[in-house]
């Protein structure tokens, strides 16, 4: 196996972890707005991916970094052809951020609400779009002889496409209840487990005819054999969701990812972007990599940081692992209603 070969497998592992992790948070974000009946209902919700979202972005960001490094074509053509759905995502990214960072800072319904939708469609967008961005990778998008994309925003916007969108909005959202359940007790376990049911046969429908439609159209025997393990991961989560098994419906749930994850890599090897217009100017893990020497020097930084980069995320889940109720949500300092006169008080004593 060639270094180049090797890349490109470490960047599908990448991208597994990122909507592994990711994807679950993408999914409480989602659900957290409809599930929660109060403001601390929507605050266990948030708690339970407050202590690790910001980590689990780190395998975004290191996939597009080790892609620029390892693959520099394919990174100028994906960035190029894609800027406007991959500027979207950033957006959402960001806004999301903020969300959890200022919904707390005002004892406001209003502010809350405000930034609980914030968190909403921060959430759901990139899911959309990561379905929709891989779906069009794996089928090909206008290339020419020069490595550029040539198409624009409509191209991407075909029905492959935009199942795929709606195939992973479903998946990841499944895989948000589910650790919602997980995570929670009360009310809003049971209503988390009751929103796995119904996405979960949703998931099955949509993600059933997205992945019998890639393995038909451009999959290859590996990338049947990784789809049929999606769909037996989806069909056991739903099932173990329904006899109370959260712990094991939750991790059923990341082996369908992962497998979903891997029948898109393997549909799409040994290109990495196929051009819909000729094959011969698809980008390939040959001649859209580095040189030799610089995927060496990667393989030696990989080598020695992913250890510790790793062993600190399970550190962080471990530290986190109990369920959280409303007993542990701390009551607001003061109601706003209660701080106004203070505040007028102290503004009148001033202008005095």
């Amino acid at each position: 196996m060639h270094l180049t070969d090797i890349w490109f497998l470490l960047i599908a592992v990448l991208w597994t972890g990122y909507f592994f992790l990711e994807g679950f948070d993408f999914g409480v974000g989602i659900l957290g707005r409809f599930l929660a009946a109060n403001d601390a209902e929507r605050r266990v919700a948030i708690n339970t991916i407050g202590p690790v979202w910001d980590g689990n972005e780190v395998w975004l960001l290191v996939a597009g970094g080790a892609t620029f490094a390892a693959f520099p074509h394919w990174y100028a053509t994906l960035f190029s052809g894609f800027y406007l759905p991959l500027l979207i995502i950033l957006i959402a990214l960001i806004v999301r951020g903020l969300a959890f960072e200022y919904r707390g800072k005002i004892d406001s319904p209003t502010w809350q609400r405000r930034w609980d939708a914030a968190l909403f469609w921060g959430s759901l967008v990139p899911a959309v779009l990561w379905g929709v961005a891989f779906a069009n990778i794996v089928r090909g998008v206008p290339i020419d002889a020069r490595r550029e994309y040539v198409g624009g925003l409509l191209d991407l916007l075909n029905p492959y496409a935009l199942l795929g969108g709606l195939a992973t909005l479903a998946l990841f959202t499944f895989h948000g209840a589910l650790f919602l359940a997980l995570k929670t007790k009360g009310e809003l376990r049971h209503r988390a487990n009751r929103a796995a049911r119904s996405t979960g046969i949703a998931t099955i429908v949509l993600g059933g005819v997205f992945l019998g439609w890639t393995v038909l159209a451009y999959g290859t025997m590996p990338a049947g054999v990784a789809a049929i393990v999606a769909a037996a991961g989806l069909a056991a989560a739903l099932i173990a969701s329904g006899r109370g098994r959260e712990g094991w419906a939750f991790a059923l749930s990341g082996t369908a990812v992962v497998a979903v994850t891997a029948t898109l890599f393997m549909s799409l090897y040994p290109d990495v972007m196929p051009s819909s217009i000729d094959p011969a100017y698809s980008l390939t893990v040959t001649n859209a990599a580095s040189t030799p020497y610089t995927l060496k020097v990667m393989t030696w930084v990989a080598v020695i940081f992913t250890p510790f980069v790793l062993a600190y995320q399970s550190w962080t889940y471990w530290v986190f692992r109990r369920r959280i109720s409303v007993a542990d949500i701390p009551a607001p300092a003061s109601p706003p209603a209660e701080r106004a006169p203070a505040v007028t008080g102290k503004l009148a004593a001033t202008e005095k």
